[in-house]
């Protein structure tokens, strides 16, 4: 719950403004649904709140329906867990063109999904990216049907931040994994997605350049997985700003930010490892500070 919640304590009780229909965050919405079977994120959702006191409120976006001048006002502590609800701009325009989609929304459809044998799967898949969402848009669809399916990457294989067991997973599956390759332009056949131009990519004197060859991937289905980041939107309070390091809020080692009375903890933060475990963590060690500070 730490990565996907705003958490505010008031008097006994704590309320949980969430911004979508049902609680869960990024377990529920953004893994997956290969690694999360029969209804995990829930079931730790319930876990938590059957301790009672916890009340959910759906439909509440921070910079939307709540601003942190009247989180702070209302309550006596604040806890921001927001994630990293922005994705970064695609490197080539995509506007228009079928088949073409944000690797984070593919899994938000296909967890939420009813039938997932209903999910439109190309024959061959490309996956722009070198992240752990790449490494499950890419498994996902191989696993729901794609003929082909290649993860493409910029970079080399020690600059990716999947995980060596999640790039392993992912070639056990029948995922290729190109490296030193990036994204050029889009070819289209009436209005449809159906192939990657790339320009192969070289280290020269420590910065990644151009090598002026490129290559084609054919393809009928592109996820781009280049990374999400912080949604800045009501994070400003009248009387200062929270403090952000590197387009991230920065905290101390008990999740306070440079607000008085609002901690912060997950993937919106500057510390941690962008996994789910240390986002938990962070929310219990920010709980165990809220508790202290309440209570002098």
């Amino acid at each position: 719950l730490a990565c996907a919640h705003r958490l505010a304590r008031h008097g006994h009780d704590v309320v949980v403004f969430e911004a979508r229909e049902k609680p869960g965050g990024l377990n529920e919405f953004g893994v997956a649904a290969y690694k999360t079977v029969d209804g995990f994120a829930q079931r730790e959702v319930d876990y938590v709140s059957a301790i009672g006191g916890i009340e959910f409120r759906y439909g509440e976006t921070l910079g939307g329906s709540l601003s942190l001048d009247a989180l702070r006002a209302d309550h006596d502590a604040v806890f921001l867990g927001v994630g990293l609800a922005g994705v970064n701009d695609a490197p080539v325009a995509h506007d228009g063109v079928a088949g073409v989609e944000n690797a984070v929304d593919f899994i938000d459809r296909l967890r939420q999904a009813d039938d997932k044998g209903e999910l439109e799967i190309g024959r061959r898949v490309v996956v722009i990216g070198g992240g752990m969402t790449a490494i499950d848009a890419a498994v996902q669809s191989k696993l729901l049907g794609a003929e082909e399916v290649s993860i493409c990457y910029r970079r080399g294989p020690g600059n990716m931040s999947a995980s060596r067991h999640e790039q392993d997973l992912a070639t056990s599956k029948g995922v290729a994994i190109r490296h030193w390759l990036k994204p050029q332009a889009l070819h289209t056949a009436d209005g449809q997605v159906s192939g990657v131009e790339f320009e192969y990519t070289q280290m020269a004197n420590g910065t990644l350049g151009g090598t002026g060859k490129t290559t084609t991937l054919d393809a009928d289905q592109v996820f781009f997985a280049i990374g999400q980041a912080l949604a800045e939107d009501g994070l400003k309070s009248s009387d200062a700003v929270l403090e952000l390091a590197g387009r991230r809020i920065r905290t101390d080692a008990e999740g306070r930010t440079s607000l008085d009375g609002v901690w912060a903890g997950g993937d919106c933060t500057d510390t941690g490892d962008d996994l789910t475990v240390t986002a938990v963590a962070q929310g219990r060690d920010a709980a165990e500070s809220i508790h202290k500070s309440l209570n002098g």
